[in-house]
């Protein structure tokens, strides 16, 4: 009995297992682009896991704006800056029409057209964060490194979505870099916090082109800042750790 059991046992378990892979065929077919970014992606647009921290994040920063306008009562020039991509708005859904095409998303062949008329979807808690901010006197500065000719696409979508304060002067969008970007605001108000999804949404002290060990010194030496001025969105579809060995 016991044998015949494990017998079952193990067919039913085989089973399965040629199961999960035929979906995974079905879904993302056997290419090398596939193979390398589609577990990634998986876990980046279906997981509950993500949402939780995307929650945890907005969560973490309502906690933390709340303190600051308790700091500063009558404080009239606060602002906080924000990227848009994988941080208040969610592009998955075109990389995964990508994989099924058994194309490598990361080429990027599909984005223009998808800035044009793609519906992004929102990120989780990002919108409630958004309307508290916007709710209490706090600007909101959109700086992203979507493209300037798509702008009217990109400011369509984003009202869409309901996302407050969309307006072209406070949506910094590709041409100087994201630094220069933020000093301009920070020229006439008080940053008071910075969400990204990547560390170069956060400070010059970031870069694209640092190592991943010169990048990893660089978040110990902002330890203090993190959850509290830089708040970080997960991404592990695309980013500058992927390009690194």
């Amino acid at each position: 009995m016991n044998m015949k059991k494990n017998s079952l046992n193990s067919v039913l378990a085989m089973l399965a297992v040629l199961g999960a892979a035929n979906l995974q065929a079905k879904e993302y077919p056997n290419c090398a682009a596939v193979q390398q970014y589609g577990m990634s992606l998986k876990f980046q647009n279906r997981s509950a896991e993500v949402q939780a921290l995307q929650l945890q994040a907005f969560n973490v920063a309502t906690h933390r704006l709340k303190e600051i306008l308790q700091e500063h009562p009558n404080a009239k020039n606060l602002a906080i800056v924000t990227d848009l991509d994988e941080t208040i708005l969610d592009n998955t859904d075109v990389f995964v029409q990508d994989l099924k095409r058994c194309e490598d998303y990361t080429n990027w062949k599909s984005w223009d057209e998808w800035e044009k008329s793609g519906q992004p979807q929102i990120i989780e808690g990002s919108l409630d964060f958004l309307n508290y901010a916007d709710q209490h006197g706090v600007k909101i500065f959109y700086v992203s490194d979507r493209s300037e000719k798509f702008r009217a696409s990109t400011m369509h979508a984003m009202k869409q979505l309901n996302l407050p304060q969309v307006h072209s002067q406070q949506i910094l969008l590709y041409g100087t870099s994201k630094e220069q970007r933020r000093q301009t605001v920070s020229a006439d108000y008080d940053v008071v916090m910075l969400l990204g999804d990547t560390l170069h949404d956060f400070s010059a002290a970031f870069s694209n082109q640092q190592t991943p060990q010169e990048r990893a010194e660089a978040v110990k030496s902002n330890k203090e800042k993190f959850g509290d001025r830089f708040i970080v969105l997960p991404n592990v579809s695309y980013g500058a750790w992927s390009k690194t060995q």
